[in-house]
């Protein structure tokens, strides 16, 4: 995790690379943008709120499409399995996309060799709320309602193996508690679910899950990260807590990649659009006042960021012996 925030913190000072005609010459008809999760979710308001804006950059019109299912194999096989001229995005959780290899020995496509990294999004920290009904306001004592309550409170998350789910184990892990774990078509089902009182407890990214907790519909106990966020400033963070760093590292890392096989120029200029069209004024405002980090970069560091997560988030998924095949 250390190497992804070193990764990540060089690439701020790094300058945008000036976009001009040859970019939009690289694109000669729509682009679609394949959102792996059902609408609503993280992924989903990243991609409605940059798509009429990277229209305007690329000089072509750029169509969102929800591909939902299997934990957001079905969309990244869908553009692994594209024209590979940078016509076919997919914007994701890049995390869950890491742990894909460790969950299913029969993928039917190769994260590595058919998907390339075009650029990392933003990182937006989880945030651990609760139901109103459940008799907890800090972590403290929704461990200790837990360990009194065995199995009692239902976790939801937005599918088996997704980042979020095996951040739910560790917690659970670290604190001795047990609780089941429900699994929805993305985050936005799994927020529904909470706020509805078919499940007790998520964690979440906070861009799709701080409207609900601002609003009341759940209680917000914690934020992962180092940071408190702006919006839940009475919110304290993992980081404060002590919690373990995988813990506290944890979050919804979302970021776009392309066809495996796209020319390198194609992806340069696909990473220069889309790094601009983050860094404009109301976009960056926007993803602030959803909870997230500007975190885009260049398709070298973000391969290098995956190669880490598959790695690491691949021996979480191996030591509790997880397998979706």
């Amino acid at each position: 995790m250390t190497k992804r925030r070193a990764v990540l913190g060089a690439i701020a000072a790094v300058p945008f690379v000036a976009a001009g005609p040859p970019a939009r010459a690289q694109f000669n008809r729509s682009l679609r943008l394949i959102v792996p999760f059902a609408p609503g979710g993280t992924s989903d308001i990243l991609a409605r709120l940059m798509a009429p804006k990277l229209t305007e950059a690329l000089g072509q019109n750029v169509v969102v499409e929800n591909k939902p299912g299997a934990n957001g194999n079905i969309g990244a096989d869908f553009v692994a399995k594209a024209q590979p001229d940078g016509h076919t995005l997919l914007l994701t959780d890049v995390g869950s996309l890491a742990t894909a290899p460790a969950l299913f020995s029969k993928l039917s496509f190769d994260v590595n060799k058919d998907l390339a990294p075009v650029t990392m999004v933003l990182f937006a920290p989880y945030i651990m709320a609760v139901h109103p009904s459940v008799p907890a306001a800090t972590v403290p004592e929704l461990v200790a309602y837990a360990k009194a309550n065995p199995d009692k409170l239902n976790v939801a998350h937005s599918g088996v193996g997704a980042a979020n789910h095996l951040t739910a184990i560790v917690f659970a892990k670290h604190f001795g508690i047990t609780w089941s774990y429900v699994p929805y078509r993305g985050g936005a089902a799994a927020i529904r679910a909470v706020a509805q009182n078919e499940c007790q407890v998520l964690l979440n990214g906070a861009t799709a899950t701080q409207p609900f907790v601002v609003q009341g519909q759940m209680k917000g106990l914690a934020v992962s990260g180092a940071p408190r966020l702006a919006a839940l400033p009475d919110t304290p963070s993992f980081g404060e807590m002590g919690l373990p760093k995988t813990l506290v590292d944890s979050g919804t890392w979302q970021g776009i990649v392309t066809t495996g096989g796209t020319p390198a120029g194609t992806v340069a200029a696909l990473s220069d659009a889309i790094r601009r069209v983050l860094a404009q004024p109301d976009i960056a405002a926007k993803v602030t006042e959803l909870g997230g980090v500007n975190r885009a970069e260049g398709p070298e560091p973000f391969a290098a960021w995956m190669k880490d997560a598959i790695a690491s988030w691949g021996q979480v998924v191996r030591a509790e012996g997880i397998t979706l095949d």
